[in-house]
């Protein structure tokens, strides 16, 4: 099986399309940055003369994007690693930059984008009433207005579900939809993000709480001679980071707040090492005093779950000796690294970069305590 990487550019509103060989030739870098705990983004960088087309071409696209009601200009990155096409990044224009060529120089066109949750930011959506729907309801029918751009929402049941009583109150939405779903998420202690699915340009909008089992990538090999696959790989402990959240209830006839320690009892995020991460100090969460028993304990847990991760690691690796694309969001075993730091990890964020004949990963991974859980890592 050949090691080869293919790249695939489409660009277009709503629908991109596979842009024209001039346009493939004159790409020089490519960079994609995807994260668990922010918004993703791209950047294209192209070399051009001032007289290349592509000029014209991104002024007059750009251009057309940016007037109220027209859908803004659609960027999709498809990597075919060993004859496998594996979206890499799904996304929109932000902004375009022009660096003119000095001394007979070539000039440069930098495109720069966010993931498909700027589109979910272009709109004041202010007062939309949701009478008698629990919150992934109301994910649900937001995502519904985003199915021209492949979005499939994945909503995930809250540990505390709370279904708003219409003659009690009725919620409405404040602000873009982007704004409503993350405030949404931060009520009952869940994360949202967008990212691309196993089908090009179909992405997948998960609203649940954050997920650190499943299947684990192949290891990542320090210092073990021909199996070595990363190029640099460096931990650091931090044992004060850990807090114990206590979040406050509300006595409904006396109106007075009984506070209560969360513990880090989460079943979708279990210790990934034998010594966890110490309890340094408390965290008194008073603004949980106006919320409802079931938000508060909800995000009590999700501030728990947080600030377990005192063992973190930064690296970076060449993708065609490791085999595949790391992702984010999923588990990896770490060998090599000695006893303290082996083990399986929680990959936090992977910056792609890609140039002609080489394409590389820099990353960043979590975990919850010292010393691996397992005797073996998956290799």
């Amino acid at each position: 099986m050949t090691k080869a990487v293919h790249l695939s550019l489409l660009i277009g509103p709503v629908i991109p399309v596979p842009v024209p060989a001039m346009m493939i030739d004159a790409l020089d870098t490519v960079t994609a940055t995807t994260a668990a705990d922010g918004a993703s983004g791209f950047q294209l960088q192209f070399k051009v003369s001032s007289k290349s087309e592509l000029n014209t071409i991104f002024l007059i696209a750009v251009g057309q994007n940016t007037s109220v009601g027209t859908p803004p200009l659609r960027v999709v990155l498809i990597v075919t690693l060993g004859g496998r096409p594996q979206p890499l990044f799904d996304g929109v224009v932000t902004n375009v930059e022009v660096q003119a060529g000095q001394n007979g120089q070539s000039g440069s066109i930098t495109v720069t984008g966010e993931d498909l949750t700027r589109v979910m930011d272009m709109l004041d959506f202010s007062g939309l009433p949701y009478p008698a729907m629990p919150v992934e309801a109301r994910f649900a029918l937001i995502c519904a207005k985003y199915a021209a751009f492949g979005i499939i929402p994945m909503p995930i049941p809250s540990f505390f579900p709370d279904v708003p009583i219409p003659v009690e109150r009725i919620p409405a939405q404040q602000g873009s939809d982007l704004a409503y779903i993350r405030q949404m998420a931060q009520e009952v202690g869940h994360v949202f993000y967008i990212e691309p699915g196993e089908v090009p340009m179909t992405n997948i909008a998960y609203f649940g709480p954050e997920i650190k089992v499943g299947i684990p990538q192949p290891a990542l090999n320090i210092d073990m001679d021909a199996h070595t696959n990363v190029e640099s790989l460096n931990f650091s402990f931090d044992p004060s980071k850990g807090v114990l959240p206590i979040v406050f209830i509300q006595n409904a006839l006396t109106r007075a707040p009984i506070p209560i320690p969360i513990p880090n009892l989460n079943p979708l995020q279990p210790p990934l090492g034998l010594l966890p991460t110490p309890l340094a100090n408390l965290k008194v969460m008073k603004d949980t005093a106006k919320m409802n028993p079931m938000q508060a304990i909800s995000k009590g847990l999700a501030e728990a779950g947080r600030s377990q991760d005192a063992v973190t690691a930064t690296g970076s690796l060449d993708v065609l000796r490791y085999g595949r694309m790391l992702r984010a969001r999923k588990l990896v075993g770490v060998r090599g690294a000695g006893v303290a730091y082996d083990g399986l990890y929680y990959v936090q964020s992977v910056t792609s970069t890609l140039q002609r004949g080489e394409i590389r990963q820099n990353f960043n991974l979590t975990r919850n305590g010292l010393v691996s859980i397992t005797p073996v890592v998956p290799p």
